[in-house]
């Protein structure tokens, strides 16, 4: 547990850039408070003890309002920045060195039986008030942008925005854990500046085609 405490600790030190010391991480951080929570909570859910699993989970909300079922499935250097509103569902998996912001929904449809929230790989980024919706992967090295809403697979290291996620950007190869969620492409203020230029062209050329006659 103290193992799994350090590198929880770890993580926030090494991506927020406004932790201080250790110190302050342990005492005021409430991902590494709630990972204390989940991991006593996981254990018991999978010995079978899952009212009293709920109950510690829930408690773990009230205090840090990042919501994780205990049978979720979450690996090392598991960092939410902020946390509040972070909703994460029971059959998600999460891999190692993944960072969620405040308002992230990992869930389901409500369609779904058995495997019903999503896998998310390793060095995944998913931005503020993101919702991945689905028993679908999203691949390692991939970046959800803030307000996307996923619902469908994710190849690994791409960039997602929009609602619906659309993949804005592919790259071949994996660079690590990627924090910029913000300075993103958007294929919508794209597709409107080329139709507004289009516009501009064909009323300039009616123009001049309206003073020739």
């Amino acid at each position: 547990m103290f193992h799994q405490i350090k590198e929880d600790i770890d993580a926030v030190m090494e991506r927020d850039p406004a932790a201080k010391s250790r110190l302050e991480v342990l005492l005021c951080y409430p991902s590494v408070r709630v990972m204390i929570y989940y991991r006593l909570a996981h254990k018991l859910f999978l010995k079978g003890h899952t009212t009293l699993a709920r109950w510690i989970s829930q408690r773990g909300r009230h205090v840090t309002g990042i919501e994780i079922h205990p049978g979720a499935t979450i690996g090392k250097g598991f960092f939410v920045d902020h946390g509040t509103g972070v909703i994460i569902g029971e059959t998600t998996i999460i891999g190692d060195n993944v960072t969620l912001y405040q308002g992230v929904t990992l869930g389901g449809t409500g369609k779904d039986t058995g495997k019903r929230h999503p896998t998310i790989g390793n060095n995944v980024t998913i931005g503020a008030g993101a919702k991945v919706l689905g028993p679908f992967t999203v691949g390692d090295g991939s970046k959800i942008g803030a307000g996307a809403i996923v619902l469908k697979e994710v190849p690994p290291n791409c960039t997602v925005v929009g609602n619906p996620g659309r993949i804005v950007r592919r790259q071949e190869v994996a660079k690590g854990v990627d924090l910029d969620h913000i300075h993103l492409p958007d294929p919508v203020k794209n597709k409107i500046d080329m139709l507004e230029e289009r516009i501009y062209l064909l009323e300039k050329a009616l123009a001049e085609k309206e003073k020739e006659e």
